[in-house]
């Protein structure tokens, strides 16, 4: 293991290749406030958050001067809100809304998660209370993050969700059509969703939670690819399992890293530390790129034949890395592919080179999914509900986490830019092959049954 000497060795080194800190996330747990009377829990949910989180800020900021690394995005992540909410109309759970996201600028946060469901078996009061108030509840707030599981390993896929939550989709890209959809990059839908989750959209406080803790994203693509570069400068000829090895040892410092940064925040705030996430969470910058990592495997741009086995490789040396690292690994960890938020990527969707398609097979492979893809406006409910359904399918198969964060911009179509601001960048709207070919299916409803190995013994 590295001694805290030596953490901050690689630290010094790290520093200008884009490590940093993605975000410290304070998860806050609600339960105790449930109440019919949705005023007095209005005010509840302030008091609890501006209490807990008003020195979130200051000391994360602090703790990243001591040691040289930034922590760009401090958050909040809450108990899912159709839970603690179960008795409100969504009238109400859009004014709920509005306090978490009055809470959040009171503290400076920059986002807050949890306005959420968990509904992969079936869809209570709450849950439908909340997805009806999620398109005004998403438009009306700037800081608000949202998200639904609609099915599991264990559960199957809730189909009557997945169209629910398509339509949904569409009505808050209609409410925010002059900010082209914008209200959808606030919104994932999931299969199989850890509770532990620092990074937004999906970020909210599961129920095995403890009242205050401290999870934390880290993210690295600069730093592998750095070290990727500098080892095939030294030696062209690396073989596979060489280069694997190289990005488990940058995921190992990486993660040390973040943890020790962690835990400090953690202290001072008293409060206990969770996991680390460590997830190649790229930006729109120039050198902060997941997929500038596949050109310096050889590759000459993702969607290349070869780019999922890229990707494979490239995920499961950053698990093992970070597995090795810490013991409180947790969240996604691996590697992230939005569309909008890495620049290489978005460039190999607007030249043509990565389609819906084959992102589609590489969300089989990567720690998420279909993130952050920009879509025609006119792309029908059903056709959006049959593209996350496809996307459910290859997490509950697989055993793994995946998310579809679908924006069907107003009034644009294939080839078009959309524009969403900051971290989430831009992208080139993505075409939908056989887009009118769905609705018959989706329409059945139900519930696809789990696979049987999840059955058990």
């Amino acid at each position: 293991m590295l001694t805290e000497k030596e953490v901050l060795g690689t630290l010094e080194m790290l520093r200008n290749e884009h490590l940093d800190v993605r975000t410290v996330t304070l998860g806050i747990s609600l339960f105790d406030l449930a109440t019919h009377d949705s005023v007095l829990f209005r005010d509840r949910l302030k008091a609890r958050i501006t209490g807990m989180a008003s020195s979130l800020v200051d000391v994360c900021n602090e703790v990243g001067d001591i040691y040289g690394i930034p922590v760009v995005n401090k958050r909040i992540s809450v108990s899912p809100m159709a839970v603690v909410g179960a008795p409100f109309s969504s009238r109400e759970l859009v004014l709920a809304a509005m306090a978490l996201d009055q809470a959040a600028q009171a503290v400076n946060v920059d986002f807050i998660g949890g306005f959420s469901a968990l509904v992969e078996k079936g869809l209570a009061r709450g849950d439908l209370s909340l997805i009806e108030a999620m398109p005004e509840a998403l438009t009306s707030t700037s800081r608000l993050c949202g998200s639904c599981n609609v099915a599991t390993t264990a559960a199957g896929i809730n189909m009557d969700a997945v169209l629910l939550l398509a339509k949904t989709i569409k009505t808050a890209a209609a409410l925010t059509a002059d900010r082209d959809g914008l209200a959808c990059a606030k919104l994932g839908v999931f299969a199989n969703i850890p509770q532990d989750v620092p990074f937004m959209a999906g970020a909210y406080l599961g129920v095995g939670e403890p009242n205050a803790v401290i999870n934390l994203g880290v993210s690295g693509p600069g730093v592998v690819k750095k070290a990727l570069q500098r080892a095939m400068q030294a030696d062209a000829h690396l073989s596979l399992d060489e280069v694997s090895q190289i990005i488990k040892r940058t995921a190992f410092k990486v993660t040390r890293a973040g943890e020790l940064i962690g835990r400090e925040v953690a202290k001072r705030l008293n409060v206990p530390f969770g996991v680390v996430d460590l997830s190649l969470a790229p930006t729109p910058n120039v050198g902060d790129s997941v997929g500038e990592i596949f050109q310096v495997l050889g590759l000459s741009h993702i969607g290349a034949p070869g780019s999922t086995a890229a990707l494979a490789l490239l995920n499961d040396a950053v698990k093992k890395g970070g597995a090795f690292a810490s013991s409180s690994v947790g969240g996604f960890s691996g590697a992230f592919i939005p569309v909008s938020e890495d620049l290489n990527i978005a460039e190999a969707a607007a030249a043509g080179h990565l389609t819906l398609h084959k992102l589609e097979a590489l969300t089989s492979v990567c720690s998420v999914g279909l993130d952050m893809v920009a879509l025609p406006g006119d792309t029908s409910a059903e056709t959006l509900a049959g593209i996350i359904a496809d996307e459910m399918a290859i997490g509950v198969i697989n055993r793994k986490t995946t998310a579809a964060r679908l924006i069907p911009v107003p009034g644009k179509k294939a080839g078009d830019k959309a524009y969403f601001g900051g971290l989430l960048g831009e992208a080139t709207i993505m075409p939908v092959p056989g887009a009118a070919g769905s609705e018959k299916f989706i329409t059945l409803g139900g519930r696809i049954p789990a696979p049987l190995q999840s059955l058990g013994n």
